[in-house]
């Protein structure tokens, strides 16, 4: 698992955004399966009534998932999300954090996006990881570690 955060995605407006362009800042990057799912639903939205608490605090959001950037942007514009959704088509950011790997679902083991949060310091650092969180009370958790 990578404790540097080092990517280039595209976001829902095919513009490319690059851990290198956001060097010096501090943000919380969360992992999505599949745009338009009720959990992911839930966690975006979740992320997106919280956003000016985080802003306040001086993180910034974005949401990372595998879905090209056509959908993340139709998901944007129908939850009226405030961040950056990012394209993590061939799931290297995801392997590299760890948020990629087995899972099961109704007793069916599969590969997949595995739902995670991830804190980046100023650095690009990790400094705090929440791995298989569920969608669910989740942004509630990370603005009590974070926010205080």
């Amino acid at each position: 698992m990578a404790d540097q955060v080092t990517f280039n995605l595209s976001n829902q407006d095919g513009d490319q955004v690059s851990s290198d362009q956001l060097a010096g800042q501090k943000y919380v990057m969360f992992f999505y399966p599949k745009a338009m799912t009720p959990g992911c639903t839930v966690e975006s939205c979740d992320f997106r009534d919280s956003y000016e608490e985080f802003r306040d605090a001086g993180y910034s959001i974005l949401g990372v998932s595998p879905d090209p950037p056509s959908l993340n942007k139709r998901f944007q514009e129908k939850e009226g999300l405030n961040f950056d959704l990012l394209s993590d088509e061939d799931h290297q950011l995801a392997e590299s954090l760890g948020a990629w790997g087995e899972k099961k679902n109704y007793g069916k083991v599969y590969e997949g996006l595995i739902r995670s949060t991830f804190v980046v310091d100023e650095n690009g650092s990790v400094d705090k990881t929440y791995l298989n969180v569920k969608a669910k009370g989740h942004v509630e958790r990370v603005k009590a570690d974070l926010l205080g």
